[in-house]
């Protein structure tokens, strides 16, 4: 998935857009609430005038929430979580979480829309060094508690999720996490469709773009295609596990303890069983 790196555009078709330059946006039929959602990223979209996300949200914006969990601007390196909902949601710091927190009102109708985040403290998390690194992996927690979310390095990534049984129970404090310490979790946050996009300029690369040393203007980047040769999506899978409670009653005495024994790498009688798996 990536954003057009061949078409030549003249300042007059940016500026009118009259002639837009071609980036992706998908997202899914399903709509979900809560689950556990591993996204195994091996290339994600940098560079000057981009603004990649891969995000969750709902028809009814912000009254459904929104979660962030990939994105940032431009060639940044760290990865910035955030949520953004209807009034009196709030980020509690300090947390359980490893990232540095910044906004704590998630409220979408102040603020300018910045919503609540955290950002991650890896400076391999987003941009040029994420690519160089072969990517690594995003998980997200979403239930009752909180919205947690991990990422791990290509050479970091915890054997449960490489065998297809995750167990958050034994990974390490996620970067991100919001708390329903300060935000009623299920009723912030309901009925999200699962979204990649890469925009340029637009409201946050668009007013960022020469604070962060990005060159000339932002309409004049997306002139040139050779801009956008590294805003690419590329995806090694995504897969999306729903809690289920499992019954082992009816196995025989044996059988029912290897069962648990498997089981107990989630937690004891519940498993995170997966039910879709999406390769780009």
């Amino acid at each position: 998935m990536h954003v057009d790196s061949k078409t030549v555009l003249t300042l007059q078709e940016v500026m009118s857009r009259t002639k837009l330059r071609k980036s992706i946006r998908i997202h899914s039929k399903t709509l979900y609430n809560q689950g556990l959602f591993i996204l195994d990223v091996a290339q994600a979209p940098w560079g000057c005038a981009t603004w990649p996300a891969y995000w969750l949200t709902g028809f009814n914006w912000p009254g459904d929430g929104e979660i962030d969990i990939i994105e940032n601007v431009h060639s940044v390196l760290s990865n910035q979580v955030a949520w953004h909902t209807d009034p009196g949601c709030w980020l509690t710091t300090p947390g359980n979480f490893t990232g540095t927190a910044g906004s704590t009102n998630c409220d979408a109708s102040v603020n300018y829309n910045k919503g609540c985040g955290i950002v991650d403290q890896s400076i391999a998390s987003f941009g040029p060094t994420f690519n160089e690194k072969g990517g690594g992996v995003y998980a997200m927690k979403w239930d009752d508690m909180s919205i947690d979310v991990w990422f791990f390095y290509r050479s970091a990534i915890p054997r449960n999720i490489l065998d297809g049984l995750p167990d958050p129970s034994a990974w390490p404090l996620p970067s991100a996490s919001l708390s329903n310490v300060g935000c009623n979790i299920r009723k912030y946050f309901k009925n999200q469709m699962l979204i990649f996009d890469t925009t340029l300029c637009g409201d946050w690369a668009g007013t960022s773009y020469s604070v962060l040393g990005c060159p000339g203007s932002c309409e004049e980047k997306v002139m040139d295609p050779h801009s956008f040769e590294n805003a690419t999506w590329s995806i090694n899978y995504l897969k999306v596990y729903n809690k289920t409670v499992i019954n082992t009653s009816y196995l025989e005495a044996n059988a029912g303890r290897v069962q648990l024994a498997v089981l107990s790498r989630v937690s004891i009688g519940v498993a995170f069983l997966v039910f879709l798996v999406l390769s780009l």
